[in-house]
C-alpha cells in the first residue's frame, strides 16, 4: 500500500505561486483580460443608461408636480384657515351684540314693569342704566370706524 500525503497549501504552493506571477506578468505588459460580452454588452449598457437618464427625468417631473400641489394645497389651507379666523371674530361680535341686546330688553322690560307699578323712581334709575349701556355702544362703534 502506498501511502499518500495530504495535499496541503504548502504542497500546492509553487502551482498557485506560479499562476499568480504569470497573471501579474500579463497585467504588467498591457494584457487585458476581454470582455466577454464585447461590442453588444456596450450597447445594451447604453440602452440601459439612456433608459434609466429618461426615467430619471420623467420623475423629475412628477417631483416638481408634486411640490406645485403641494404648494397650492398650502397656499388653500392658509386661505381656509385666515377666512375661518375671521368667522369666528364676527361670531364673538355676533355673540356679544346678542348678549347687549338681551340686557337691553331685559332693562326695558323691567322699565314698563316699574312704571305699571307706579314705581318712578326705580323706572328711572333703569332707564339710566339703559342710557349707559347705549351710550357705551355708540362710543365703541364710533371707535371702530
Amino acid at each position: 500500500m502506498f501511502l499518500r500525503k495530504p495535499l496541503t497549501s504548502a504542497t500546492m504552493a509553487p502551482f498557485s505561486l506560479r499562476c499568480r506571477l504569470q497573471n501579474s506578468a500579463l497585467n504588467k505588459k498591457g494584457f487585458k483580460p476581454k470582455a466577454k460580452h464585447g461590442r453588444k454588452g456596450m450597447k445594451n449598457m447604453e440602452k440601459s443608461f439612456k433608459r434609466l437618464k429618461s426615467e430619471m427625468e420623467e420623475i423629475s417631473e412628477e417631483q416638481k408636480s408634486i411640490r406645485e400641489g403641494q404648494r397650492q394645497v398650502k397656499e388653500k389651507f392658509d386661505m381656509i384657515e385666515s377666512e375661518c379666523e375671521e368667522l369666528k371674530r364676527e361670531t364673538r361680535l355676533v355673540i356679544q351684540q346678542s348678549a347687549r341686546t338681551q340686557v337691553k330688553l331685559a332693562l326695558m322690560f323691567r322699565i314698563l314693569k316699574a312704571r305699571e307699578a307706579d314705581d318712578l323712581s326705580t323706572a328711572a334709575t333703569l332707564t339710566e342704566m339703559l342710557r349707559e349701556i347705549v351710550g357705551r355702544e355708540r362710543e365703541e362703534s364710533e371707535g371702530d370706524i
